[in-house]
């Protein structure tokens, strides 16, 4: 990948990450600045966001720049949107998300909208406004964190699953548009992580084989290497990549029927 640093040498590399406060976006966040990139840092919590910008300054040395904002509000998007789009950015990582977990029809309204605003529209502009600029470099890259719900219709998580279904078509549709311009974008498809995740959507962790989870450091490391090597789709972890195939293969409904039937499970229970 040309976008990758040189941790001896050369000129320092710049990424921007949204949802950087926890979870996935916080582990791409220590990786990158171990790896020689300074960072742009997105996210609503803002103590959190300059706690660990002084960790990653303090310990590697990256210029940490702090933009504490709400992706879901036009006005938090805009203000990113700018950063973007400046020509100095190199990667952007598109990270930020929520799920919500019950019957659709009892979802609160405003807050499905919400969740449509920061998964699909927020994570779409950034996209659009990031390629232009690296477009005309001839470099740079996106990853867009989407998730393996998004391969299959989601009884009881229906809004998230179809919003990682626009994430994934989106990212691969747009990998193939650009993949000769030296521009790479990724769609990488997490299953069960070790995130707060879980807890901000309502899900009980413990109802989820141990065997299942993967910790965020393991995503990111899985997901820089498919960039590495072009990769415009990266599903992290063996077990993954079962379930992965084992979804592409069986017939619609009968996937969604089972599927219904555990997640309905695990709400009664």
């Amino acid at each position: 990948m040309s976008q990758e640093p040189t941790p001896g040498g050369g000129p320092r590399r710049r990424a921007l990450v949204t949802g950087a406060s926890a979870g996935i976006g916080e582990a791409f966040a220590r990786r990158l600045a171990r790896d020689a990139y300074d960072l742009v840092l997105v996210a609503r919590r803002k103590e959190r966001l300059e706690a660990l910008s002084r960790e990653l300054a303090e310990r590697h040395g990256a210029r940490v720049q702090v933009q504490a904002a709400d992706l879901a509000t036009p006005e938090g998007l805009a203000e990113v949107v700018a950063t973007a789009s400046t020509p100095a950015l190199d990667l952007l990582v598109n990270n930020a998300g929520f799920g919500t977990v019950g019957p659709l029809a009892a979802q609160d309204a405003q807050r499905e909208a919400r969740e449509i605003r920061l998964n699909v529209l927020a994570l779409h502009q950034l996209t659009l406004a990031a390629l232009p600029e690296m477009l005309a470099r001839g470099h740079g890259a996106i990853i867009n964190v989407s998730s393996l719900a998004g391969e299959i219709a989601s009884p009881y998580s229906a809004t998230y699953a179809a919003t990682k279904a626009f994430v994934t078509r989106l990212s691969e549709a747009v990998y193939e548009e650009v993949k000769d311009s030296g521009v790479l974008v990724q769609a990488l498809l997490p299953g069960f992580t070790r995130t707060e995740f879980q807890q901000q959507a309502g899900v009980d962790a413990a109802s989820v084989p141990a065997m299942a989870w993967m910790q965020p450091e393991a995503v990111v490391e899985a997901s820089l290497r498919a960039l590495q090597r072009g990769e415009a789709l990266c599903i992290p972890g063996a077990g993954n990549k079962v379930l992965a195939m084992l979804q592409a293969v069986a017939p619609r409904g009968v996937g969604r029927r089972l599927l219904g039937a555990m997640q309905r499970r695990r709400i009664v229970d």
